[in-house]
């Protein structure tokens, strides 16, 4: 509990310094030098977080690590999200083989269904705003997403412990935070979007990171 007080200011301060320079353009370079930063926090947070399940604690911090090479390739200037998302397909995965390690394979069935059409329902309303090139390559990270966010549930749903509920709510918090993005970056503009997706965000990458306590 000690510990986690520590980290949790230090990571709020430096993510809202990130969001501020994402909102201002004055202030861009606070975007540039806080949002990496605290990804990575989070990151070391998990790497001190006291926990008995240290193949869980690989696949996570993989996946934060791959996450924060996402964040810096979606932050460059130019066009480089095919490979913010190719990062964070490959960070679902690790998260997805961690979640894997707690359980069996989507069990119970239920979070695959209503992630399912959660994933469904946003996929149909962004398709005619996705370019082309991109389509194939947003179905494959998407599908990755949902199939993250349901095996978290379907964790939680048979042992609802404290760690199970942090990668649940982690997951789930992924799920809205990459909507939100795909939906402003794609379709239609959010107001305020930056500050919301990225609090879901980093919100996400905190529960998940705080799930490798045992």
């Amino acid at each position: 509990m000690q510990r986690n007080a520590v980290w949790w200011p230090v990571i709020a301060v430096s993510a809202a310094f990130a969001i501020v320079g994402a909102e201002l353009d004055g202030l861009r370079v606070l975007h540039y030098l806080f949002k990496p930063l605290t990804t990575l926090l989070i990151a070391a947070m998990a790497w001190r977080t006291v926990t008995t399940e240290h193949g869980y604690r690989r696949a996570v911090l993989a996946g934060l690590l791959l996450s924060l090479s996402g964040d810096v390739f979606l932050m460059l200037p130019g066009d480089w999200f095919a490979f913010g998302l190719g990062s964070f397909l490959l960070a679902h995965l690790c998260y997805l083989r961690a979640f894997r390690l707690r359980g069996e394979w989507f069990r119970p069935i239920w979070p695959v269904f209503a992630y399912g059409v959660i994933a469904a329902a946003v996929l149909a309303y962004l398709w005619s705003h996705l370019p082309a090139e991109l389509k194939i390559p947003v179905v494959v990270y998407v599908v990755a997403l949902a199939g993250m966010a349901a095996q978290a549930a379907c964790i939680w749903r048979r042992c609802p412990d404290r760690a199970a509920t942090a990668a649940a709510m982690g997951g789930a918090c992924f799920v809205f935070s990459d909507a939100l993005l795909a939906i402003d970056r794609f379709a239609l503009a959010i107001p305020f979007a930056s500050v919301w997706v990225l609090l879901s965000y980093w919100t996400a990458q905190w529960c998940i990171a705080r799930s490798t306590a045992s």
